[in-house]
């Protein structure tokens, strides 16, 4: 199975953006679904976007607008551009293939003043 590398995490202030990079170790053409995750602490993990093999993404409602998920299947990596970032943002992000249960070791994303 490939293994996942995030990148791009750190602090910005409320209303900036940021860019998450994960980068694959092999081939992500096959995998139908890839995802980004985060965690705070004290409350559960949640899907922030995912983006289909053929490139259909799926944002939640409460984040649709302000997040936007890609995939390069050449590249081998998916991105996510976050913008007007809010304290409520600050998480570890994870880069995902959930049908596969594999996991990045993650990225701090914090939004403060």
């Amino acid at each position: 199975q490939v293994q996942l590398v995030e990148s791009g995490g750190g602090l910005v202030q409320p209303g900036g953006s940021l860019r998450l990079s994960c980068q694959a170790s092999g081939s992500i053409e096959s995998i139908y679904v890839m995802a980004w995750y985060r965690q705070a602490p004290g409350k559960y993990r949640e899907l922030v976007a995912q983006i289909t093999s053929n490139g259909v993404p799926f944002v939640p409602s409460s984040l649709e607008g302000r997040f936007t998920i890609s995939r390069d299947n050449v590249k081998n990596t998916v991105s996510l551009r976050m913008t007007r970032l809010k304290p409520d943002d600050t998480a570890v992000y994870m880069c995902s293939a959930p049908a596969n249960n594999t996991w990045g070791q993650g990225t701090q994303v914090t939004v403060s003043s």
